[in-house]
């Protein structure tokens, strides 16, 4: 991979070089980091400030190490550029083996076990999710867990609650409800199960808990997840509180890789697997599927996203290379998923699709090729794209493609906090033989902006260049 790919298509490298090169020319603003492990989880947490030329933000990452030093999820501080603020030299000159001085490490907390997958609760942004190795989902308040020193032999970090219920491993499906505090999970087991930490979250200026030191950067009242009574003292996840599921769903027939919420509704949710299967499930109803879409895809499903501003539009991706977008009112016929459309430009395993919060009909998709492709399904099917925005031969509703990684991006996630920025993270193991790198990327506004305004912007420039009056030459 790292030499040649197919015949006659460029190598890795020279996809970069050619890459970095248009860098000033399609990008608002690009910090790329380097990560000494790789990181399969990335997301934004709550805006910390605003200043007049950046804003500072929570960024939630992972450590996947090789066992030498233990596993981490870690807590950094991002400065995110505001729009038309970097010089274009300035984002195009950054080392690919440097750490950005944009993103900065605030707090790691030692993990049980490798970090799959990081969700943050909407309602309450510091509380997050994490799936590892094991059937339980681990609860944590990042703010009110202690800072660790991540060495050899160090005791791993005590959750704040610990989600029981699977009976097999639960590495990736994981999702958090935008209305309630509710919890979605899936497994090798083929179960998708559903928990609340309703009850466990408590007010907690009203209850505050006297164990609960206050720490630098702990909101006043501590933790907000109640805290159960110690146990022996030692370190074990067992230890910490659990609570059990409020249902699990039965009706896949392989491992569930993606699960969903419905933007307005804790009891609809869908899963997608190995099965190829795409399930719709109504926790009022019932624990069997109310929709079953046998064949989704030809292969593995990888991911699924429920689209935010039209709640009919479901986003898959899969190993078949393709992305496809359903309409559940309309998800089948005999039983075999009847897409509205697929999107097809990746070259290997789709591994991750979101919607924009931004814009409805945008949505974003990486994959083992190395690129995260940013999709507008509104300029499918139109005779006239504008010039210069679609590459020759590129399907249709593709506008931009980030080719900043050099090897599979396992992992990306919209700001919604500062509209069309994205963090994206790849394993670079396989080509550079290195850890990870995180990157933090708005593309130009003139590539998404109406046709008309970027067009009436550009003849100001025109008129402007046309007025600057030549230097005269020396004689």
């Amino acid at each position: 991979m790292k030499d040649r790919g197919k015949l006659g298509q460029p190598s890795v490298d020279d996809r970069y070089t050619q890459w970095k090169s248009l860098v000033p020319v399609l990008y608002d603003w690009l910090a790329n980091h380097n990560l000494v492990w790789p990181s399969l989880s990335c997301r934004w947490g709550p805006q910390l400030e605003q200043a007049t030329y950046k804003n500072r933000q929570r960024l939630y990452l992972s450590e996947q190490t090789d066992g030498s030093v233990p596993n981490t999820l870690v807590i950094a501080n991002c400065e995110v550029v505001k729009p038309r603020v970097a010089a274009a030299e300035h984002i195009s000159q950054f080392n690919e083996e440097a750490r950005s001085p944009f993103v900065r490490k605030f707090k790691t907390i030692i993990h049980p076990g490798e970090v799959n997958r990081i969700r943050e609760l909407p309602q309450n942004s510091k509380i997050v999710a994490t799936h590892t190795d094991s059937p339980d989902v681990l609860i944590w308040d990042v703010e009110a867990q202690p800072n660790r020193h991540a060495v050899l032999g160090a005791a791993d970090s005590r959750p704040d609650l610990i989600l029981t219920g699977h009976q097999d491993n639960a590495e990736f499906a994981l999702a958090m409800c935008p209305t309630e505090p509710f919890v979605l999970s899936g497994g090798k087991d083929k179960l998708v199960v559903l928990w609340s930490i309703h009850d466990h979250i408590s007010a907690a200026a009203a209850e505050p808990s006297p164990s609960s030191a206050k720490t630098p950067g702990t909101p006043s009242g501590g933790s907000i997840i109640k805290q159960s009574p110690k146990g022996s003292g030692t370190d074990k996840i067992a230890e910490g509180p659990t609570i059990g599921p409020r249902g699990t769903y039965q009706g896949h027939e392989d491992t569930v890789e993606d699960v969903q919420f419905c933007p307005s509704s804790a009891q609809v949710f869908c899963s997608v697997g190995d099965d190829s299967c795409l399930i719709l499930w109504d926790a009022r109803v019932g624990v069997t599927p109310t929709v079953k879409v046998e064949k989704a895809h030809n292969a593995d499903l990888h991911c699924v996203d429920w689209n935010p501003h039209d709640e009919n539009l479901i986003l898959t991706g899969s190993a078949d290379n393709s992305v496809r977008m359903f309409d559940r009112r309309n998800l089948t016929s005999n039983g075999v998923g009847s897409p509205v459309y697929k999107f097809e430009s990746h070259k290997a395993a789709v591994l991750c699709v979101q919607w924009s919060p931004d814009k409805s009909s945008v949505f974003g998709s990486s994959a083992e090729d190395g690129f995260l492709n940013v999709w507008d399904y509104e300029k499918v099917g139109k005779k006239k794209d504008r010039v210069g925005t679609r590459m020759p031969n590129s399907p249709p509703g593709l506008f931009f493609q980030h080719a900043g990684h050099r090897d599979k991006v396992v992992d990306f996630h919209w700001n919604t906090s500062d509209p069309w920025t994205i963090v994206s993270v790849s394993d670079d193991c396989e080509s550079t033989g290195g850890g990870g790198t995180l990157q933090i990327w708005r593309m130009s506004d003139l590539i998404y902006r109406p046709e008309e305004e970027v067009l009436a912007e550009l003849e100001k420039f025109k008129s402007h260049i046309l007025t600057c009056k030549p230097k005269p030459t020396a004689a």
